[in-house]
Formats: C-alpha cells, sequence, structure tokens
C-alpha cells in the first residue's frame, strides 16, 4: 500500500531575528501567538509587515515565530514577479547569495542584504514516521495528487528531526496548480 502524507500549504511570510524584531517592531519587543502550526513550537504571530522589492510590495505578510538567529524571507514565484526579484528555490535557511529585501514595520524598517527564498518543496518527518516510510533525512522523493488537477511533485526533500510532524510543505503556488487545501492527501510514489 503506498504511503499517504498531508499537505499544509504556506504563503509569503518572514522568520525574524531578535535584532531584526526589534527594528521594526520597537526595542524589547516580543512576539503575540495567533495560531500554533503544524510543527511543533512553531506558531504563526500576530505581527504582519510589508515587503517592499524593485518593482512593487506585499503588505500584510505573516510573521512566523519563534524568532531566530538570522531573517529569513519566503515567497512563492508569483511573489517574485510582483516585488520584482528573482528568489532562488532553496532549502530553509540556505541563505548565502541570495537576494535582499526590505521589510517594513510600524516602527521601522530593514534592508536586508540576502535572505530571500522561494522554500524548495519538503516533507517533515519524525524518526519513527521516515523508519515506517523507510526514508531517511535529506532523501530526495516524489508525491502524486489526486483529482481532477492531479499531477506529480518532483524533488521533494525530506527532512527528519525528532521534534517534526508529518507534513508536506508546498508554498500556494504548487498547492493552487494541483487544487490542494491543507490537510488533503497525497501520496509517496517510488
Amino acid at each position: 500500500m503506498a504511503a499517504r502524507v498531508p499537505v499544509g500549504i504556506s504563503r509569503a511570510h518572514v522568520h525574524l531575528s531578535q535584532k531584526d524584531l526589534e527594528l521594526l517592531f520597537g526595542e524589547g519587543y516580543q512576539l503575540t501567538e495567533k495560531k500554533a502550526l503544524s510543527q511543533p513550537g512553531q506558531y504563526a504571530a500576530e505581527e504582519t509587515i510589508t515587503l517592499i522589492g524593485p518593482k512593487g510590495s506585499i503588505p500584510g505578510v505573516r510573521v512566523l515565530g519563534p524568532v531566530r538567529s538570522r531573517t529569513q524571507v519566503e515567497v512563492t514565484i508569483s511573489d517574485c514577479y510582483r516585488l520584482g526579484i528573482q528568489a532562488p528555490v532553496r532549502e530553509s535557511g540556505d541563505l548565502e547569495g541570495t537576494p535582499g529585501i526590505t521589510i517594513e514595520g510600524p516602527a521601522g524598517r530593514v534592508d536586508l542584504p540576502e535572505g530571500v527564498i522561494v522554500s524548495k518543496r519538503h516533507l517533515h518527518l519524525s524518526p519513527a514516521d521516515a523508519e515506517k516510510l523507510g526514508l531517511k533525512d535529506k532523501d530526495i522523493i516524489r508525491v502524486k495528487t489526486e483529482g481532477e488537477r492531479a499531477l506529480i511533485f518532483e524533488n521533494v526533500l525530506v527532512r527528519v528531526r525528532s521534534n517534526f510532524f508529518m507534513d508536506l510543505h508546498l508554498d500556494t503556488d504548487e498547492a493552487n496548480a494541483a487544487g490542494l487545501k491543507n490537510n488533503d492527501l497525497v501520496t509517496i510514489i517510488p
């Protein structure tokens, strides 16, 4: 029997360092949790910012918490056209040589020199789930969707950590292409 995994869809969002959080929202500022995300300890914050590129801007971009050691902006390819940038498809945290962007908050701006990526599609797994599925960290797999707009997603990165919950992360461009919504199931194929 083929393994089925749930889908989690993300739109443009930003992970902020404490320094950049304070520049955007004020000295000593702390994020306010709005909603827990599928991965334990991760949350959508109440706070939003505006991304400003050479060609356009995107207001109301959600900040995700908790704060990180380095600011990272994740956008879709469609967002790149709107902003006028060319962000590469990368794994989270792989920010070397990526484009920068201006981030605007209620208390100030940050001119980020680099840190904008289109997130590489990836499957979060706990070690137990990975073992059950015969997968390991950094494997590259394919998944098949169903329905009227069925397709196969190639080059899906497997990420295994003890605190991960099984979830295939796609961005809104990818999910819309396949007619997917959060918690829909897709099938891992050989």
